[in-house]
Parts: structure tokens; sequence; C-alpha cells
């Protein structure tokens, strides 16, 4: 220690007799005791702390506008996406409904299809701000004409980009568009049965329509027809008969129709949010505001000699993990057409 006392107590000045520098008046007063090797000390001291305190003044300014941040500064192809829980909702809405429909409703679109086999409704993410879509590849399969409608009513002619019938993904690119809202991808991996969800899509051409639910379970296998002209054309039309709904498996049994021969099956989310004919290809939801999947089926009850209003949801959808359309997002932007 530079410090040293008395027997007495009295306190002893290391420094005392020696010659002090002359001080000038307008100097600011010296600190109360620095010894020789303290500046050096609190230097190395301060370091550490003040990067810590600019790291965490940062990190708190960017957190609830992180992927939007990325996507602004990397150009307008670049889509956001989260490895966490990006807050997108506002904090004052977070965990609601209608918060999570406010802030993400600008990001769906509804679909109209036209082939040769007639014309169907769907749903589409949009995940840049210049256009780009991701759908099923049920909805967009076989199309001569695709058109896509915003939130805000405005129209636009679409093109496919690529496709994976193998995982019912398209990807599909608006054409001169620019200034979209891009929805920003989650993380479906960190998902738990009994989470809140909440899905956004067109049932029935009704755009917009928001409903709410939990994910029910994980990884449920379900299987649904690749090739085209496997009703693909009134798949999830207006006012179709169930043999012209969208046909899928699950469980070993048929739904919506027969699956033909050509499937492919993929591990889904089950969810009891209300899916309807023309919610294929919209958004599943977190709470905050990610989209964790993409709906892609549903159950319904009715026979083949049963009429369309006898069909609805019961609570038994299906969605494609958002993770495994970030997966694929590379090669259907190749232009792949498997």
């Amino acid at each position: 220690m530079t410090e040293s006392f008395h027997r007495s107590g009295e306190y002893e000045n290391p420094y005392e007799g020696q010659q002090q520098a002359p001080v000038n008046p307008e100097w600011p007063p010296p600190p109360a005791y620095a010894p020789a090797h303290a500046p050096h000390s609190k230097k190395r001291g301060r370091g550490p702390f003040a990067l810590i305190a600019a790291v965490a003044i940062v990190a708190a300014a960017i957190g609830g506008g992180t992927a939007y941040g990325i996507q602004e500064l990397t150009g307008n192809d670049t889509v956001a996406s989260s490895s966490t829980s990006t807050a997108v909702v506002p904090s004052s809405q977070r965990g609601t409904v209608a918060g999570v429909a406010k802030a993400v409703s600008p990001s769906i679109v509804e679909i109209s299809a036209d082939s040769n086999a007639g014309s169907s409704t769907g749903s589409g993410v949009i995940i840049t701000s210049n256009g780009e879509i991701v759908t099923n590849n049920h909805v967009v399969a076989g199309a001569s004409q695709i058109k896509a409608t915003t939130s805000d009513g405005k129209s636009y002619t679409a093109k496919v980009v690529g496709t994976d019938s193998k995982k019912d993904l398209a990807l599909i690119k608006l054409e001169n568009a620019s200034g979209l809202k891009a929805a920003t991808l989650g993380d479906s991996a960190g998902l738990q049965v009994g989470d809140q969800v909440v899905a956004i899509g067109s049932p029935e051409g009704l755009s917009g329509t928001v409903t709410s639910g939990i994910i029910s379970a994980l990884d449920r296998d379900v299987t649904v027809p690749t090739e085209e002209g496997q009703d693909q054309g009134q798949q999830w039309g207006q006012g179709q008969g169930q043999g012209d709904q969208w046909p899928f498996e699950f469980g070993g049994r048929q739904f919506n129709g027969d699956t033909g021969n050509d499937t492919t099956t993929y591990k889904a989310l089950q969810t009891d949010a209300s899916l309807n004919p023309g919610n294929s290809g919209g958004a599943l939801i977190d709470m905050n505001g990610n989209i964790i999947g993409i709906n892609s089926a549903m159950y319904s009850p009715t026979s083949q000699a049963s009429s369309s209003s006898d069909a609805g949801s019961v609570g038994l959808g299906f969605a494609i993990p958002i993770n495994t359309v970030k997966a694929d997002l590379a090669k259907l932007r190749a232009g792949s057409t498997d």
C-alpha cells in the first residue's frame, strides 16, 4: 500500500516535504489524491465499461426494429428475417390479436390465379418491399395469369419466379411494385404447443380475414399432390364442391378429395386457428408479429356428395414451418421448377 498510519492513528502524508509545482489559478483543481499509477489503472477500467454501455445503448435502440433496419440498409430484395422473436407489433399492443392484425395485414395479399382448369383464390406473404411473395405451389401451379391485391386495394400482375412442389412452396414477383411492407420471417424452431397464433388470409375471397388460435401440434406429416391438374385449378376456389377443394392426406386418411398418385409429404404445424378455402398461402403469425408458418391445408368433414356450404374449418389446419420456407428461398429465387 502507498498509505501508512502512525501507531496513534494519525495519517502520514508520503509526499510531505517534497517541492510543490506552481499552481495556475485558472487551472482546474487537482483531485484530492491521485497516485502516479492511478490514471493508467482508471483508463483500463473505463475502456470495457464504456464499451459495454455503448453496446447496451445500441442494442436497445436497434432491438424493436432490427429486421426493418437490415432490410433498408441492405436493399429492397433482402428478406427481413429474425432468428429470435423480433417485436414487429408496437409495445402498447404486443400480445394482442388486434395489434398483430394491424401490424401484419399490410404484408398479406390475396392471389387470384387463372389456368386452363379454371380459377382459384389464395393468399400470399410479401417478403420484400419490391414485391417478392411467398405462397403455396398449389395456389399458382399451372396458372397462365396471376393477380395479387394488397390490403390497400392495389392490384398487381405477378409472375412465378420459382416453385418447389415437394414442399408445396412458390415464389412469385409483382410487376412494377415498390415500397411495399415486407413481413418479418420468424423462427419456427422455438415454437411450443399452446403458443398463441394469428392467421391472416382470404378465405372464400374475403381478403384480410383474421382468425386466432394456438399451435395444436408440431411436426405433423401432411401429404399433398404435386402434379398439375390434380384439382389444382379450383383447389381453393369460391363456391366449389368438396371434390374441387385442395386435397391432402393426414394420418393415413385423405381429405377434400383424392390426392392422386404423385404426392409429397412435409412436416407441418397444426393449428386450431380457423382456416378455410382461400387461406392457403397466407400467414400464420406469432404474437410479436413474426411469420412462423405458411398456411397450406385444412380438414373438412364434407363428403363428395355434400355441398360446399357444408364445408368449413373445424379447427384442424396445417401450415408449413417458416424455417422450411427460409431454407428454400435461395432455390426458389434461382428459378426452381421442381
